[in-house]
């Protein structure tokens, strides 16, 4: 594993991209990721996250800029040895033999990332360990759920112990105890020394588990920093919704009075509106109107306002 110390960035990348023909995928990324920390990196699809962390991972050559892992550069050959072998990259496909055992899967890996046979057996115990599939290790993976294979995949990332671990939506059709099982497993390689990139379509992940993230769109890093940093400069006023009772005429009656207090938002019984200075009016009118006041939540700004601000659509779009 690529000595780093904490705090100074693992990962660097300048003027990063990569083109298509006459397609941009990705234009052109700075980015900094601090060793032992885990960054998130969240945009719609097409946003170029794939193609970014690809680069990283040196499978893709980039077209333009470079990427150091542990001041090794990220380039094709012998020249970039160091920086791939500080990788581990967890791809969101399956990289398994459903034939074969948990055991005889990461020998398989384990030969490919050169490891001696002793080296081999201390790791194996190591990652199936953190994962939580050591009584399964002698099982078939075509006998395990969703959630094992996917733990089993991010053994086979990390059995190299790699400075770097890049997850790509690793919890993609897994059950809610697996997917704590995995947030469980990353916070302790993440306090262990390893740094991690996690990618999600899932905001709540992203918001519950990265120190800091990087929002792309079009190919582009739109914002960056913590989460706090990003509600602060993005996220705007908090939302006000209502739900309410009545029939259809009373409801569509106080839609249009609430439309004097903010922008409305929502359909039916659900009204979303900027929260107003003073609420007693708003309601007043909403009342008045015939409608009956079942629910007031006021939503604060989070991950996800930020993200539509910047991107115009929800991730899951």
């Amino acid at each position: 594993m690529v000595a780093a110390v904490a705090g100074s960035n693992l990962l660097s990348l300048r003027g990063l991209g990569k083109d298509y023909g006459e397609r941009v995928a990705v234009e052109a990324v700075d980015l900094d990721v601090a060793a032992g920390t885990i960054f998130g990196l969240l945009g719609p699809t097409g946003a170029g996250k794939t193609t970014t962390i690809s680069m990283i991972a040196g499978v893709v050559t980039p077209s333009r800029g470079n990427a150091t892992v542990g001041g090794h550069a990220v380039a094709a050959g012998r020249a970039g040895f160091a920086a791939r072998r500080a990788v581990g990259l967890v791809p969101q496909e399956l990289a398994l033999y459903e034939e074969l055992t948990a055991d005889q899967n990461l020998a398989f890996f384990g030969r490919l990332y050169g490891l001696d046979r002793a080296t081999l057996a201390d790791r194996t115990d190591w990652a199936l360990g953190v994962v939580g599939l050591v009584e399964r290790r002698r099982d078939a993976v075509s006998t395990y759920s969703g959630g094992m294979k996917r733990r089993l995949n991010i053994a086979a990332g990390m059995l190299h112990r790699p400075a770097l671990l890049v997850l790509d939506e690793p919890t993609v059709g897994v059950d809610p105890q697996s997917r704590r099982h995995i947030f469980d497993t990353i916070r302790a390689l993440r306090d262990g020394g390893m740094t991690v990139l996690y990618t999600s379509h899932y905001m709540e992940e992203v918001a519950e588990l990265c120190d800091r993230v990087a929002i792309m769109d079009g190919g582009e890093v739109v914002a960056l920093g913590s989460i706090a940093e990003l509600v602060a400069r993005h996220a705007g006023a908090p939302i006000l919704e209502l739900e309410l009772a009545g029939d259809a005429a009373a409801l569509l009656a106080a839609r249009a009075l609430a439309a004097r207090h903010g922008a409305v938002e929502g359909t039916g019984p659900l009204l979303r509106l900027p929260r107003p200075a003073q609420l007693g009016p708003l309601l007043v009118d909403v009342e008045t109107a015939g409608a009956t006041v079942v629910r007031v939540t006021v939503a604060s700004a989070g991950l996800e306002s930020v993200f539509l601000t910047l991107t115009g659509r929800s991730l899951r779009d």
